[in-house]
């Protein structure tokens, strides 16, 4: 048996301004303008959007409404975006997000 998943939405190329332009790990992609990160590069056969911080094992969508994680992605320059709730602009640079990220902690208040 032969499940298809995802269906490729198709793109008129004469229409231009309803496309973007992306980078995603020094490729050039092209997607449908409004649509999200997350589609794009589902879209574009991409299926390995991180590795797990614990296992390294490749990671890639799986809710697509924001709950899982699964689908962080570097988004010009700032990590731990979940590509699923990022709709996709033209000219993004997006990087796969590898292993432990780190974090700044900011600590407000007094001091207990």
């Amino acid at each position: 048996m032969n499940t298809v998943l995802f269906r490729t939405v198709p793109i008129n190329s004469g229409d231009a301004a309803q496309t973007v332009t992306f980078d995603f790990e020094g490729r050039q992609l092209h997607a449908p303008r409004g649509i999200t990160v997350a589609a794009a590069l589902m879209q574009n056969q991409v299926l390995h959007f991180r590795d797990s911080p614990v296992s390294g094992q490749p990671r890639a969508p799986y809710c697509q409404m924001g709950v899982c994680f699964e689908c962080l992605v570097q988004i010009n320059g700032v990590q731990n975006r979940q590509s699923c709730m990022t709709t996709i602009e033209d000219g993004m640079v997006i990087r796969m997000q590898r292993g432990q990220t780190t974090f700044t902690v900011i600590q407000t208040g007094e001091a207990q």
